[in-house]
């Protein structure tokens, strides 16, 4: 997912949401600079093909989870707001978002048991800066799925190769798990998720 910067005043939080525009554009903030997200067609498949998946597993398994089209994710940084590719929300939890009613804004990590990020050419971004934002929020997994293995070695080993990042919150840290090639993604969510790392690397 590319991002290019927003000609405009660095914001607070409040200002943004305020100031969001009903474009059908993807912003993000970070430190108070708005960012603009502009998605590859092969990155908006792959998320989507995770929405569809995870939607059956939810109505398959009756599980109080829901997929939004759309929100906002509000961490512990200052003045910064993610729009994840894909968020699943604990239904029963947002009747303590009070955001989320006007502004679709989410802040406590309880309602969000899994967030999941497909890389692009900001992978750093998803595999640092998210993953820490993340796991402060206290979200119970965090999926980073780089189909095109930009990660850096650090992250997803050598040789490279399209890997599913697994980030599990145990003790309040994110322990991490790598799914590569022919591997079964195993999910304390969706704990009968059949869903095999071929299906999602076939996309691209």
């Amino acid at each position: 997912m590319m991002q290019t910067l927003v000609d405009c005043d660095r914001m607070s939080f409040e200002e943004f949401i305020e100031w969001y525009p009903e474009d059908g554009k993807r912003y993000e903030l970070y430190r108070g600079v708005v960012r603009e997200m502009m998605p590859t067609g092969t990155h908006e498949d792959t998320s989507g093909f995770f929405v569809a998946d995870l939607n059956f597993e939810i109505h398959r398994c009756n599980l109080p989870l829901s997929i939004p089209r759309s929100c906002l994710l509000k961490p512990e940084m200052a003045e910064t707001g993610f729009i994840p590719d894909v968020v699943v929300l604990d239904r029963r939890e947002l009747v303590n978002e009070p955001l989320w009613q006007k502004s679709s804004v989410i802040q406590n990590g309880k309602t969000v048991p899994l967030v999941i990020e497909v890389v692009s050419t900001n992978w750093s971004d998803d595999y640092a800066i998210k993953l820490t934002a993340y796991e402060a929020m206290g979200i119970a997994e965090y999926w980073i799925v780089d189909y095109r293995a930009l990660g850096a070695v650090r992250h997803i080993g050598k040789p490279k190769q399209p890997t599913v990042t697994v980030c599990k919150l145990i003790e309040g840290e994110y322990q991490l798990f790598l799914y590569t090639s022919g591997k079964r993604i195993e999910s304390d969510i969706f704990p009968e998720l059949n869903l095999m790392t071929n299906a999602i690397f076939q996309i691209a």
